[in-house]
């Protein structure tokens, strides 16, 4: 069985649209596929990177002050980066992009799906600032962290797990969600 291509070039690097569903939704499938394996890829290898840090405070006796410190980072850290950070923004937006990516693939877009996903390009200027901004701050607070002795360090790592973890969670929930019948009801903020 063959597939026929129809239609025009859409834009610069766009695959052409075919009668049956073949290169452009092929492209789009392993492009979406491809997107979200690689923030996937990129959440999980902080998290195993992290947890057996994170894994200190077991192994000490911590103080009752470093208890109140550890119970009340994890909150902070699930409730700011977990909820606020990862469940109502990071994932349905990253979602919400690689559904668009599925649907209007670009070869640009498929060869750097995580980043496009991640709205380092093709989203708004202000969502491309936002992202870049995030990001330093983000590998900023790393560095700092490394200078933080034990177990004090572990027990912000342990509360970083906990927000990557339920960001890792929440992105595969929203990614079945954008993908699935139900649908997912979020912009994809796409320039």
């Amino acid at each position: 069985m063959s597939t026929t291509i129809t239609g025009r070039w859409d834009a610069p690097g766009t695959v052409p649209r075919t009668d049956a569903g073949g290169t452009r939704s092929t492209l789009g499938a392993i492009a979406a596929t491809w997107a979200i394996a690689g923030v996937v890829l990129l959440l999980g290898a902080a998290i195993v990177r992290l947890a057996p840090v994170a894994a200190h405070v077991l192994e000490v006796r911590l103080t009752t002050t470093q208890l109140l410190a550890l119970a009340a980072w994890i909150v902070v850290m699930a409730y700011a980066e977990g909820y606020r950070g990862f469940q109502k923004a990071f994932s349905p937006r990253v979602a919400a992009r690689a559904r668009h990516l599925a649907e209007h693939p670009t070869l640009l877009r498929a060869l750097l799906a995580p980043l496009f996903v991640m709205a380092y390009f093709g989203a708004p200027p202000r969502r491309r600032v936002v992202s870049f901004v995030v990001t330093a701050a983000i590998v900023g607070l790393v560095v700092a962290v490394r200078q933080v002795p034990q177990p004090w360090r572990a027990i912000l790592d342990a509360g970083v797990v906990v927000g990557l973890t339920w960001g890792l969670v929440t992105l595969l929930v929203f990614t079945a969600r954008a993908f699935g019948s139900r649908g997912l009801d979020h912009p994809p903020e796409v320039a």
